[in-house]
């Protein structure tokens, strides 16, 4: 039998949907379950965009620039340009959701062998890229009882080596939900330029923040030009996960080159998609104020909630719409496939990520999960109820 690739093998499975069959088993059985592991929000996606759709009178279905319609890529300057971040045309290139962004970003800026300095926990699929790019994540520990704020900026300079290429961020945090602040921002940023690195930010979160605090992105600091590099997508933002459009912003010419020959390698992003996505950019202002408004109701409710269990700890996260909590007990995914394969409230259970899969060093996130707040108000009070009552019977309680 040929053998799979040792990349094949190293992999990561997705952490956010390795509990799916144990989910599929519950409703099998009758329950109902509540879906908080996965960042797919049920706000609806913009009518402007759904209509540009529809109306589309396309012929032939062609190729685009590898770098995305003109016209796309002139509405994400007048975007950028909106929130005072000084972005060109030439800046910019259309990939097919922010995942391709992060492949093209590991392609282009690191060989094989070397090392990016990632806080951890992060998003999962770092590691997926990183395998599949034959780069070698360095994590940094950021901890729950401070919120996930950044590590201490001697953790990064004990983990810079002569492999390391860049740091990468995600701001506002999947999975913690923690927003930057401007002074932790320039810590990075005197950090890569002594070292001179790339600094990654994934900043696919951007618009929601909370609580009067205010999203900084390293588009807008200066000196930073031949360093930053941003992520950046229309899944969230607009809700159209299924869109899969994203891009890759950087004023650094020769990464842009290289990414580039990356963007023509794969042809094109998807014109369907595209052309929902230069149609999203006209969502009014208001669209935002309402999203966020919810958002920030659904994150009271859920954290609020979560911290009224006894034992159970979660910090109160400022931006894009996760929350990490640490539950008391000996291994979070144990308690997590249990909701689903063993227990019910009133024929209802939740699934939620285990944090250990956000986590390098696995042990850190073992009594740790992510929940999603993009469920409704009333939903996520049950789900609420549920894990208050599950933690009554679970036996694998530590406290």
């Amino acid at each position: 039998m040929p053998k799979i690739s040792t990349k094949g093998t190293a992999m990561p499975s997705s952490p956010i949907r390795k509990l799916v069959p144990f989910a599929e088993h519950a409703e099998r059985n009758g329950k109902k379950v509540y879906y908080l592991n996965i960042g797919q929000p049920d706000i609806k996606t913009p009518v402007v965009a759904q209509q540009a759709i529809k109306n589309a009178d396309i012929p032939v279905l062609a190729y685009s620039h590898s770098a995305g319609f003109q016209s796309l890529r002139e509405g994400l300057v007048r975007y950028y340009n909106g929130k005072n971040l000084p972005v060109a045309l030439e800046d910019i290139i259309v990939t097919t959701g922010g995942s391709e962004a992060l492949l093209f970003t590991f392609g282009s800026a690191m060989d094989e062998g070397d090392e990016v300095i990632i806080p951890e926990p992060f998003y999962a699929n770092y590691n997926g890229f990183a395998t599949a790019s034959g780069v070698k994540v360095v994590p940094v520990e950021a901890s729950i009882q401070n919120g996930f704020a950044l590590p201490p900026i001697d953790a990064f300079e004990k983990a810079i080596t002569p492999k390391t290429k860049g740091i990468l961020i995600c701001n506002p945090g999947n999975p913690t939900g923690y927003l930057y602040s401007q002074e932790e921002l320039n810590q990075l940023k005197e950090i890569v330029i002594k070292h001179d690195l790339f600094l990654i930010a994934d900043e696919v979160y951007r618009e929601f923040t909370y609580d009067g605090a205010q999203h900084h992105s390293v588009l807008s600091m200066e000196g930073l030009e031949e360093h930053a590099i941003v992520v950046d997508s229309f899944s969230k933002r607009y809700s159209m996960c299924g869109a899969r459009i994203g891009c890759l912003v950087s004023k650094n010419k020769a990464f842009m080159a290289a990414a580039m020959k990356f963007a023509q390698a794969r042809l094109s992003p998807p014109t369907y998609a595209q052309i929902a996505s230069e149609a999203a950019l006209q969502t009014p202002q208001s669209y935002f104020d309402e999203v966020n408004a919810e958002y920030l109701e659904r994150r009271n409710v859920l954290v609020d909630g979560l911290n009224s269990i006894e034992g159970v700890f979660c910090p109160k996260p400022k931006g894009a719409f996760y929350a990490v909590a640490e539950f008391p007990v000996e291994s979070a995914e144990h308690f997590a496939e249990w909701l689903l394969s063993e227990y019910d409230y009133k024929g209802q259970t939740l699934m939620m990520a285990p944090a250990a899969g956000f986590y390098a060093k696995r042990e850190l996130g073992e009594k740790q999960a992510r929940l999603a707040y993009v469920l409704n108000i009333d939903d996520l009070k049950a789900c609420i109820e549920i894990l208050r009552e599950a933690l009554k019977v679970y036996p694998g309680r530590t406290n």
